[in-house]
């Protein structure tokens, strides 16, 4: 094995150690969502396209956290490196602070304009799915899935400063045993096992809730009984507004245009399925049940890139730039090869995991089609984002900010708009054409990471 192109044997076990977690925890968690969609899709499609429908508006909602809980802990894995424990505990207050005024804004928008949104996906084709019925599941799950908003954010925040530090096995343990809870909640109230009513969607709504509380108090739990491993967690509450002012201004300037790029960046997957749903309610199922699987099977390389914003941020941190340049590439061609492998086992599994759905043929039909559409593109995707976190790393927030959500909005959403509502085209050519963008994505992720604009050490004040 070339070690310039592949890496040395170092890298990978130092990269395994902290990708394999990742993976695990991730793998747990789409595998029992992917479950969770068969349970509700056995019920009807009506009541599968309801709670999918929600699920995509969420979905902005989960990111929007994740991308900008990351954005802060940017400067944590940094600061971890250098070894600065006030700031650690400067960018968890600013977590806390972040995790509460986003909720709050999520909230305030999906009870205003939730029924709006959700209207945006019912069109009928003539053939399998009923608006009226679609509305009225979508509904009842949403109502339910309030209340998990705030402990997913927490658990969120709490996971994210583990991983910074280097730490991924506890988030993934927290992540497995919230799984099976919702595994467990999942079979008993959707279908009313164990003397529990069959709930149908608000069942899933429930067992989902109870599982973000079980996610967000054992890595709570856990990280407080281990303050002495931590310290920097002490008085994170008791003074959550005690940060420096220039501190925090530094840190939520760098940290802005990564929450509006996960905003926009969620907002288009919405934007273009619902351009996809404009073919009909049998390709919002068709999409959803597609998405479930290709979910599971993306992991391996998105967890790839987290292990670049985490190994590169510390090399970063500490100052070895050369070395930060070059795991960079190691872990983008490990990223690829990973998206490879996943993308050539998913054609097997489209000829069956369409079958499991208590639906019609021709929803199977298209669903399997979907699969094998985006099992091609998979490697591209793999790269753009190693690119992304790669910018991200070096805190080129701005920089990504153009490279992802301005690219699929202006390229992946106005190309799916126009095929949608301006022509005939159906839908597995025209969900190829937009999944074909990212190819031209590609060759700019590629020009901007070996310039190495993004090789730089956050940790130095000027």
């Amino acid at each position: 094995m070339n070690a310039a192109i592949f890496g040395t044997k170092e890298f990978y076990r130092k990269t395994f150690r902290i990708v394999l977690p990742i993976i695990i925890q991730n793998v747990i968690t789409n595998v029992v969502g992917m479950l969770d969609n068969i349970m509700v899709g056995r019920v009807g499609t009506d009541t599968m396209s309801g709670v999918a429908i929600v699920n995509q508006l969420l979905f902005v909602y989960n990111v929007c956290v994740l991308g900008g809980l990351a954005g802060i802990g940017i400067f944590t894995a940094q600061y971890y490196g250098k070894g600065d424990e006030e700031k650690i505990r400067g960018t968890m207050r600013l977590q806390v602070i972040f995790s509460f005024l986003l909720t709050a804004a999520g909230l305030c928008i999906l009870r205003l304009f939730s029924p709006q949104l959700i209207s945006l996906y019912l069109h009928s084709d003539g053939g399998v799915g009923n608006a009226a019925m679609t509305m009225r599941y979508a509904k009842e799950y949403l109502l339910i899935m309030y209340a998990g908003l705030l402990p997913f954010a927490f658990s969120q925040m709490y996971s994210n400063m583990l991983r910074a530090t280097g730490e991924t096995v506890i988030p993934m343990y927290a992540g497995l045993a919230a799984v099976l809870v919702n595994l467990a909640g999942n079979y008993i109230l959707i279908y009313g096992r164990l003397g529990a009513p069959a709930l149908g969607a608000a069942g899933a709504a429930l067992a989902t809730v109870i599982s973000r509380f079980v996610e967000f108090a054992l890595v709570a739990l856990w990280t407080h009984l281990h303050a002495d491993r931590y310290s920097f967690i002490r008085g994170v509450y008791r003074h959550v507004f005690r940060v420096s002012k220039g501190e925090a201004g530094r840190i939520m300037f760098g940290m802005l245009p990564l929450l509006v790029n996960e905003t926009l960046w969620s907002g288009a997957q919405a934007a273009m399925n619902q351009s996809y749903s404009v073919r009909g309610l049998s390709v919002v199922a068709a999409v959803n049940i597609s998405g479930t699987i290709v979910n599971v099977f993306n992991v391996a390389f998105l967890a790839m890139g987290e292990a670049v914003a985490i190994l590169v941020g510390h090399r970063l941190g500490r100052g070895e730039l050369q070395e930060a340049r070059t795991e960079a590439r190691w872990l983008s061609v490990l990223s690829v090869l990973s998206a490879v492998a996943a993308g050539g086992l998913l054609f097997p599994v489209s000829l069956w995991y369409p079958q499991i759905y208590n639906t019609s043929a021709g929803i199977r039909s298209m669903s399997g089609s979907l699969i094998r559409i985006s099992a091609l593109f998979m490697p591209a995707y793999a790269y753009c984002n190693a690119c992304y976190f790669m910018l991200r790393s070096g805190g080129r927030t701005w920089i990504t900010f153009f490279f992802d959500s301005c690219y699929v909005w202006l390229i992946g959403v106005s190309t799916a708009w126009v095929l949608a509502h301006l022509t005939g085209m159906p839908i597995l050519p025209m969900y190829t054409v937009v999944n074909a963008t990212e190819l031209v994505k590609c060759l700019i992720g590629w020009r901007m990471s070996a310039s190495g604009i993004w090789v730089r050490n956050l940790t130095e004040t000027k």
